[in-house]
């Protein structure tokens, strides 16, 4: 296996394409499969199967041997890093994954203050949800993904602590409480927010000793204060989520406090790249040690203020 074979394979991998796994090595197609089938000829197996309605596909073995491959991959990557540095010019690629509201708060700054010191650093961005995040980071598919505990399988360190609020639809029952106790939410129909992201609120009722009443399971915050502002249900949701609120959607208080933590994980610290290190420092530098960010005015009006019939 050569260096060419191994970074294709990757993009195929990936880009489900041999056309665009070519292009983006500068190779025909008909170059493309012969190296591919070279490749499969010297492991003697398998790696790729193509299916009329699912197009493109990996064999079980083409998967393991694709983390494999990505592991490779990031070595050399590394490598060149290290001379890069060597000669005092830092570059290299990261690839981040991030669940929407860590994307949307803490990328673009990290981004903003990487490459305005380090212009020889590239960063894509991944967007999915926790869970595929973490899957994302198994594979190797990322190098780093912000994330919200419990990440036992990979190294990690804590970045940011949000609070959790009730949200409640504007003319509900209990809009008038300013502080509203846990208990007062186990008989009222949940919307929970699953793919990952349910670890912080399950873990509230459980101190609480309260029962979860979970009506609505979404996957999407956005789809959760939509169908709050309907008066579908009412959910507890994290600070960073609540920073562009839609109209007829009241934010309160909850007793006891509840927080939602985020993390920056990686497979190993001691292992990373020095890009990879360079975007850890910057993230904790920007933002580690903030227990939550500065409410928008939105949230902090209906916190605080009483609501006006």
């Amino acid at each position: 296996m050569n260096n060419t074979q191994i970074r294709l394979f990757v993009l195929i991998a990936e880009s489900r394409s041999f056309t665009k796994a070519g292009l983006e090595l500068n190779m025909t197609q008909p170059a493309v499969s012969r190296a591919i089938s070279a490749l499969e000829a010297e492991l003697d197996v398998k790696l790729l199967l193509r299916d009329r309605r699912s197009g493109l596909m990996l064999t079980d073995i083409g998967k393991r041997i694709l983390v494999i491959c990505r592991g490779i991959l990031s070595g050399l990557d590394k490598i060149d890093q290290e001379i890069a540095a060597e000669k005092g010019l830092e570059k290299g690629l990261i690839r981040i994954g991030a669940f929407p509201v860590a994307a949307a708060y803490f990328v673009p700054k990290i981004i903003s203050a990487i490459t305005a010191k380090y212009p020889g650093i590239e960063i894509r961005l991944y967007e999915g949800s926790v869970a595929e995040v973490k899957d994302w980071l198994a594979s190797r598919f990322i190098d780093a993904g912000l994330m919200i505990p419990p990440v036992e399988d990979f190294a990690s360190l804590p970045l940011f602590r949000e609070k959790l609020y009730a949200v409640l639809p504007g003319d509900h029952e209990l809009r008038h409480k300013q502080i509203i106790c846990v208990k007062d939410l186990e008989a009222q129909p949940m919307l929970l927010c699953r793919s990952g992201y349910e670890p912080p609120v399950v873990d509230l009722f459980h101190r609480a000793g309260s029962r979860l009443n979970v009506k609505y399971e979404v996957n999407s915050y956005i789809t959760a204060l939509n169908m709050i502002k309907e008066g579908l249900a009412v959910g507890v949701m994290s600070q960073l989520s609540l920073l562009s609120l839609p109209p007829n959607v009241v934010v309160r208080e909850l007793a006891p406090d509840a927080y939602r933590d985020i993390h920056i994980a990686v497979h190993s610290l001691e292992e990373t790249s020095i890009a990879v290190q360079l975007f850890i420092d910057t993230a904790l530098q920007l933002f580690s040690g903030n227990d939550a960010p500065p409410p928008s005015p939105a949230v902090a009006s209906l916190t605080n203020d009483t609501d006006k019939e």
